[in-house]
Parts: structure tokens; sequence; C-alpha cells
């Protein structure tokens, strides 16, 4: 995709992961954009641990990056038979798909690669280039559903308004604030929740929205509910690691309670729900949520590195999703257009 001028780097996902040399080239987006680093995992035990230290953050990328994981896995066994290179590769699938539970990406992704290899040695062809062409092809895939998604969103976005982010709701943001400044006319600013621990909000959405050219104004996780009494924000996006077929949205923790918030003082919430929901996922409950280290939580992720906040003794506990309920949500927008939570199903009978 050509780079165009305000669009933000993170709206394409070749500018932040690939395969390059027998490596797995991962933009470090816990560091971003203070710096422009990229980390260059030689192994699938690398990737995994990149996935989990959240040197890749987001449902797609990361599901990108762990099927790039398993191209590096067949490269390691390309000369065995096929029969071991099968064995080694369905080890190394397991092990990816081990790395986050919520996110629904990436068991999509992995699974298919696998199935893609497994096809290719049947052929006695070469797993890895097979592997390769289809993440490959995922990434074009994903980066057009992400343009669709954005665009619809654009459309729900209004002149004036003051969007109210958290975490960060990755490239269908992009697109939806291109859109809306650079085709539409629109002017807009964005409000993103810091998001702690690791500062998402603070780093990778603002970055989205300085780089498209639009006022960003940063408000800590507590300050959201305030800020809508106040008449501060007009509008509340975030995206979703997983979208369940009743119209439950897992995101980022912190996700409900500002929901909660929306629904109280009359602000709509939009969903970005690039391809919609995973319909292997019936309801809410039916969404594991990952529990990450809790000592994350007593320590906080800024320009210098990781900084310990709390008190010494302290414990802490760290879900770090949450599930919001349909009836919070105004609209889930997806590719395909606009949608009720409620009848989000209906995503696969779209054409």
């Amino acid at each position: 995709m050509a780079k165009k001028e305000g669009l933000a780097l993170l709206a394409d996902r070749f500018n932040t992961l690939r395969y390059e040399d027998g490596r797995v080239i991962l933009l470090d987006r816990r560091i971003y954009p203070f710096r422009t680093e990229f980390v260059a995992c030689a192994s699938v035990e690398e990737v995994a641990r990149a996935i989990e230290d959240m040197v890749v953050q987001g449902g797609p990328p990361l599901a990108y990056a762990a099927g790039l994981g398993l191209v590096l896995a067949a490269e390691e066994v390309r000369h065995l038979s096929a029969a071991r290179q099968r064995e080694h590769l369905r080890a190394a699938a397991e092990r990816l798909l081990r790395t986050r539970p919520t996110a629904d990406d990436l068991y999509q992704v992995v699974p298919e690669a696998l199935r893609v290899g497994e096809r290719a040695l049947d052929r006695g062809d070469d797993a890895a280039q097979a592997i390769l062409a289809y993440v490959n092809g995922e990434i074009e895939r994903g980066n057009r559903v992400a343009e669709a998604c954005g665009r619809h969103a654009a459309n729900l976005v209004h002149d004036g308004d003051r969007i109210l982010t958290h975490c960060i709701p990755g490239a269908a943001l992009c697109w939806m604030l291109y859109v809306a400044v650079h085709e539409q006319g629109k002017s807009i600013e964005l409000w993103p929740t810091e998001t702690r621990p690791y500062l998402q909000g603070a780093r990778l959405t603002a970055a989205c929205g300085l780089e498209t050219g639009i006022p960003v104004t940063i408000i800590t996780d507590g300050m959201a509910a305030h800020a809508m009494a106040a008449g501060k924000v007009s509008v509340y996006v975030t995206a979703a690691d997983r979208i369940a077929m009743d119209g439950h949205i897992a995101n980022k923790v912190g996700t409900l309670q500002i929901a909660i918030a929306a629904h109280h003082f009359g602000v709509p919430f939009y969903v970005l729900g690039y391809d919609g929901p995973d319909p292997h996922t019936r309801t809410g409950a039916d969404i594991v949520i990952e529990e990450r280290n809790p000592e994350e939580v007593l320590t906080c992720r800024g320009a210098e590195g990781v900084v310990r906040t709390a008190v010494p003794g302290a414990r802490a506990y760290y879900p770090a999703f949450d599930v919001t309920p349909p009836h919070l949500i105004s609209a889930i927008v997806t590719d395909k257009g606009i949608y009720p939570p409620h009848l989000i199903s209906t995503y696969y009978r779209h054409p």
C-alpha cells in the first residue's frame, strides 16, 4: 500500500511485521513511537515470547506474527522427512496457540497456516513457502478489512466530535480518522485514555491521531466518566479482541466500565469489529479472559522503560480483558457495514 499523507504508520501491518532472511521482524510496540525499533526473532520460541511479552500487540498483528513463526518452524526442518516436518509444525503451532487466549484471530490464522503447510507436504512442496504465502495473503486481506471497517466507521463520526478511545483500536481507527479528516473534511479530536500498564493509548493511539494531523488530548483511565459528564467527549470508540455471536465483545480491561459510563451519559459507543464475530464463540460467557502476570500492574511502562509504581509488598490482579454486553454497545462496525450488536451474527449472511 502506497503511503498516504496523513495516514498513520500502524494502518499498514506490513510496516510493523514481516518475514525476512530467516527472521520474523516485529516493531517493538512497547517503545513505539518514542523509538522505532524492531525485534528480530530467529526461532518459534522467540516469536512466542515476543507475543507474550507484548512486543507485538493487537488481535490481528499478534496472529500474523504467530503465523510467520510457523514459517520459521517449517524452515528449521525443511530437509527432514515429511513426517518429521509435520510433527515439528504441529508442536510449533501448539506453542504459538498458547501465547494469548483471548483474541480470536490467533486461533484462525495459526490452525489454517498449519493446514496449508501440511497440504504442501502432502504435495511434496515446500511448506515454509506455502505458509509464508498464506500469512502474507492474510496480512493483505487484514489491511483491506481494516480500511473497509474504518471507512464505514468514519460515517458515524460527526464534524466537531471529540472521540474517546481505550487502548489501541488499531488499523481501522487509523482509517476512520484519515477518512473523516482528509476525505470528508471533518474537524475532530482524539481523546485516548492512557491505558495502564503498557500505555497503549498514551503512545500508540495518540501517535495515530497526531500522525493523522488532529488534536490529541490524553486522559488517565479514571477520567473517562468525568470527561463525559463535563461534555468533553461526544463518542466512544474501541476495537474488540473477540466478538461473540450474541454481541458481547472482549477488549482491553477497562472497556466495560467506560461503556457503563457512556450508557449513563448517552454517549454512543461504537466497536470497530473488523471482520466480524467469531463463529465459534456463541456467547460472552464463552470468551476466555487472559490473566497476565500481576507484577505488570505494580509497574508502568513509559518512555524510558518499566518503572515500579507500587509500594513493596503490595499484591496485584491483572485480567487483561473484560467483556461488555451488547445492550451497552450502540453499533459494531465491520468491513461489511454497521450492525446493531444483537444482529452481529447476520454478518455471515451478508455478501
